[in-house]
């Protein structure tokens, strides 16, 4: 039986890499409630002068900290880690959500995404961050949390970890065929490929003290057209997409005691499309 205690995460520090996107700044508010101090770190420090982000700082104060970090450079997690660690600020948690998606705004997927306009060096570029940046930072605060005696790791990754792309979300009736926009494969094979980092982790760290698992959300409502949000809804069973703030308890429950046990897995929420 789990007890309400075992979400209290007071006491814990978490870094949270890629707090300034979408998802991120809510990740950093559950943690916030539940009594964890956040490190929210992203690429660029002044991407936290949002309202939001001063709101959070105001209500919770010494319990949140900002720090630019670029994920894709290994030395500077282990940096990182070392500068937290001398103002005592020893981390117990990781969640790896940094990453470059796609995103689709009121006017349609901002990139074309086709295969024949394939480009390594985006995609070389999109996987530092988004899976190469999640092994660097696992690697510096994983090796941090051994010494400390365990630890645990959550990687966001999501339901297109798990499925393919419905290209249709993403058709627009006033290109030709031969210049609809796809999402990039780069995204498949980023998210699919944190599956596969989560579980080697889960094994790597055999001492049974660091726990890591995924989280795979679905498509989030923004500011997209009303004929995308009308498929993706076509798409799910519960027929609409998810708010913002609809991952917050699951972040609470993967990152704290109240799913102790729980280790290599993927957690799928997105309305049951998959």
């Amino acid at each position: 039986m789990v007890s309400f205690s075992e979400f209290d995460m007071s006491g814990k520090v978490t870094v949270v890499t890629g707090a300034a996107g979408l998802l991120g700044k809510y990740h950093c508010e559950a943690l916030l409630e539940a009594g964890s101090i956040v490190i929210a770190t992203d690429l660029n420090k002044f991407l936290f002068e949002t309202d939001e982000f001063k709101k959070l700082k105001d209500q919770y104060l010494d319990k949140l900290y900002y720090y630019c970090l670029d994920v894709s450079i290994m030395e500077k997690c282990f940096a990182l880690c070392d500068r937290l660690n001398e103002k005592k600020l020893f981390v117990t948690n990781l969640v790896n959500n940094a990453a470059i998606n796609p995103s689709v705004g009121n006017t349609g997927l901002k990139s074309l995404g086709r295969l024949k306009d394939f480009n390594n060096k985006e995609f070389q570029t999109e996987v530092s961050v988004g899976l190469s940046g999640a092994i660097n930072c696992s690697a510096a605060f994983g090796s941090w949390m051994e010494k400390i005696g365990g630890g645990n790791i959550l990687n966001i990754a999501s339901d297109l970890s798990v499925i393919a792309p419905s290209q249709f979300l993403y058709t627009n009736d006033e290109e030709d065929f031969e210049k609809q926009p796809k999402k990039p494969i780069s995204y498949s094979c980023i998210k699919h490929g944190l599956i596969g980092v989560t579980k080697y982790l889960a094994a790597y760290f055999d001492s049974g003290l660091i726990r890591c698992n995924a989280l795979s959300p679905g498509g989030v409502q923004t500011d997209q057209s009303v004929e995308f949000i009308k498929k993706m809804e076509s798409l799910i069973p519960m027929k609409r997409m998810a708010k913002a703030d609809e991952y917050k308890g699951a972040i609470k429950f993967l990152c704290s005691d109240a799913s102790k046990y729980m280790n290599g897995q993927n957690i799928v929420i997105d309305g049951g499309r998959s």
